[in-house]
């Protein structure tokens, strides 16, 4: 334990100096619902991505069932105000979901069931936009072999352009997995399933991998310490490079389902989504009325989902 706390200490420096770059107020310490811009509402949000310079934030919103979604934006003016939420310029017609900058803010890259070729609409692929000229372009498939007929979600890219996604392929290690493409030579290679340091015989999804590749943030679900429908877990690499046991994130999980992890690029704070609600199991000495009920099921913990934000420090701290 003493030797694990050492080797954390050394790779997280910046992390613990590094001083709020995004315009936010100081990030709580314990997991609370993210109110300094307008995401969150009754509906189901969900996936959080801001930009390295702080100015635009991406996100999910969800129909209550499966069905359509589609990745929504902000943008931050010169004078620091956060406009209100549009459908991405690149989003809209088919379901998009996860959207995730690549370290130097040139690229989004996403999920979506969009066509290759033609109108049907097909598995979930990993595809990505450039942004030239302050405008971001035309969603381009990134293809094999990262892209196959089966479905691939959540991308998380790294300065070395390594790409991390969630699938569940013939030789995953349990029911879905977190998997990794290297990118070498100006192209991808295979996708490689993390050991079972990551992954494991259960369910695991919705990786955030540092720009720096040393920790990865994911959902597990079915895991001996997990609290309900799937917890994050926390994953560093040793001095060796090789990745630890992953430890659940205890401080921020519920008895509900918490995923889609995000850490700013300052490694200030850490977002992500839960499922958690607070809604009446009865009405006791006064029957409610049309109204009430109205009112309850379309606030924001309706166990929909919304993005919640921490103290990453804190985060940190608590695996000491």
């Amino acid at each position: 334990m003493k030797k694990a706390i050492v080797i954390f200490s050394f790779l997280f420096p910046v992390c613990i100096c590094a001083q709020t770059g995004n315009g936010f107020k100081m990030p709580p310490a314990t997991a609370s619902l993210f109110k300094e811009v307008n995401v969150n509402t009754g509906f189901k949000e969900r996936d959080f991505a801001m930009s390295p310079d702080g100015t635009e934030i991406f996100y999910t919103l969800q129909s209550p069932q499966p069905g359509f979604q589609t990745i929504l934006y902000i943008k931050k003016d010169s004078k620091g105000k956060w406009s209100q939420p549009e459908v991405a310029p690149f989003a809209g017609n088919y379901s998009d979901l996860e959207p995730a900058f690549s370290p130097d803010g040139k690229k989004i890259f996403f999920s979506s069931n969009r066509p290759v070729t033609g109108d049907a609409i097909k598995d979930f692929d990993i595809w990505y936009v450039e942004k030239k000229d302050d405008k971001w372009g035309e969603p381009k498939n990134l293809g094999e072999p990262v892209n196959s007929s089966t479905d691939e979600y959540y991308p998380s890219i790294t300065i070395k352009g390594n790409l991390y996604f969630t699938a569940a392929y013939k030789n995953s290690a349990g029911k879905e997995d977190i998997y990794l493409c290297a990118f070498e030579n100006g192209k991808y290679n295979a996708p490689v399933p993390l050991d079972t340091a990551v992954n494991s015989k259960t369910y695991e999804f919705n990786a955030f991998v540092s720009p720096d590749e040393q920790f990865i943030i994911f959902t597990s679900y079915g895991r001996k310490d997990d609290k309900g429908r799937g917890d994050l877990y926390m994953s560093i690499k040793d001095a060796s490079g090789k990745w630890q046991p992953a430890k659940n994130l205890a401080l921020l999980n519920s008895e509900k389902m918490d995923y889609c992890p995000f850490v700013s690029f300052d490694k200030k704070i850490l977002f992500f989504t839960s499922e958690r609600y607070d809604l009446k199991e009865s009405f006791p000495g006064k029957r409610t009325t049309y109204a009430e009920l109205v009112k309850d099921y379309s606030a924001l913990l309706n166990g929909g989902g919304n993005i919640y934000w921490i103290s990453f420090d804190e985060v940190l701290k608590s695996l000491q």
